[in-house]
């Protein structure tokens, strides 16, 4: 969405056990000692865990540092599902999220549905749809203003345990605010049910996102960030952008799971008052920067 905005800143031990057999009885059931002789199952050391995120630390405060050197304000969070690990710069300052909040109208609407509160036709479930893969405004307002407005928020930071998000100041979705942390928390969540949306209607998020378009409906580009920086790895992605937040900073967030089995989910955000192309140039750059050869 592309709405003009203006408002101020804001070890292991490994157990073996081995049975010995003697003639009609275990030996320890007929008071004997084991027999001689009998070999033993191999003691088998543990293997350490996969290091996912060896040297991605050192790689995200240069891709922040390179960032500020444009200008750019980046907050970013990378969470392993796999391990629980999670790499950030540290900041975690709270950002307006644009279209990224169509995941929490998406999520609240397909719950509603599920208990029975809500019925969606033929073409809700169209809308919805163009809403999550092409990002369309005209749905989003339609199902906020259908849901309750700011109300939707408070039921996704009340569900999801998000502390620091934050209903829009003025009623607008777009200007709805949250971190890079809560938004990684949202996806863990969502993926694994304990955000409490059934399995069915998060897939129905999810399989949208994987089918994200090359361009929103309103023709702005939504490869930057993490489709076109992880180019080499299977993604399922919400992206948000506008101009402008505090003076003349183009926002661009950029959202998802990436990988076989969605294991890794991200969210990373920049405002740099620069042109939309090189605002989205440095978002892409930093997630490069991050994870070169476009994989994890």
């Amino acid at each position: 969405m592309r709405r003009r905005l203006s408002k101020p800143a804001m070890t292991s031990v490994a157990f073996v056990s081995a049975a010995v057999l003697l003639t009609g009885c275990e030996a320890q059931a007929c008071g004997m000692p084991p027999a001689e002789n009998v070999p033993m199952a191999p003691v088998i050391a543990p293997q350490a865990p996969a290091v996912s995120f060896e040297g991605l630390d050192a790689r995200t405060r240069q891709a922040t540092a390179d960032a500020a050197k444009s200008g750019a304000d980046i907050e970013v969070a990378v969470l392993d599902r796999d391990t629980g690990q999670v790499i950030s710069n540290g900041a975690n300052q709270p950002f307006p999220i644009a279209s990224v909040v169509k995941l929490f109208i998406a999520d609240d609407l397909l719950l509603q549905e599920s208990r029975g509160e809500t019925k969606l036709t033929a073409a809700d479930r169209k809308s919805l749809d163009v809403m999550l893969r092409s990002s369309d405004d005209g749905a989003a307002q339609t199902f906020w203003d259908r849901s309750g407005g700011n109300a939707v928020i408070s039921r996704i930071v009340a569900r999801y345990g998000l502390t620091g998000t934050t209903a829009p100041y003025n009623g607008h979705w777009d200007v709805t605010q949250s971190t890079a942390s809560d938004l990684v928390r949202y996806y863990s969540k969502l993926l694994d049910g304990s955000g409490g949306l059934p399995p069915e209607q998060a897939d129905v998020i999810m399989s949208n996102l994987a089918q994200f378009t090359p361009a929103g409906i309103d023709g702005y580009p939504q490869r930057f960030g993490i489709p076109d920086g992880l180019f080499a790895e299977p993604v399922a992605v919400k992206q948000g952008w506008f101009c402008c937040w505090n003076g003349a900073n183009q926002l661009h967030v950029s959202t998802g799971a990436i990988g076989p089995e969605r294991r890794y989910v991200m969210a990373i955000s920049s405002l740099q008052p620069v042109s939309e192309a090189a605002a989205r140039n440095t978002i892409t750059q930093a997630v490069k920067t991050m994870f070169p050869g476009g994989h994890i």
